[in-house]
């Protein structure tokens, strides 16, 4: 099968962009990490509310919390190791610049 640049223009283009107001964009990814997040806080808040499983909602609340962290500086992290080294070797601190990639 052939791949040219006339045939890849069939595609569906999608802004990556899902709204903007003023300076901040918010993407689409973006939107659906806070819907999974919501899904799963409420899925758990369901399984929580079994008196037999003796798992507090206050508990439930940190495992969201450190679950969020821990996408975010995954991400960033994932993001400078796979598509960034070379940024990452010349400036280390480049790592702490969220606003130029990886979640």
């Amino acid at each position: 099968m052939r791949y040219d640049n006339a045939s890849m223009t069939n595609f569906l283009q999608i802004d990556p962009v899902a709204f903007s107001i003023g300076p901040l964009s918010v993407y689409w990814y973006g939107l659906m990490y806070l819907f999974a997040f919501l899904i799963f806080y409420a899925l758990a808040r369901v399984r929580v509310a079994d008196a037999h499983r003796g798992v507090a909602t206050v508990k439930l609340d940190d495992l969201l919390f450190y679950g969020i962290v821990g996408v975010i500086v995954g991400g960033r992290l994932g993001y400078m190791l796979f598509y960034n080294l070379d940024a990452l070797r010349i400036d280390p601190m480049s790592i702490f610049y969220l606003w130029q990639g990886g979640m």
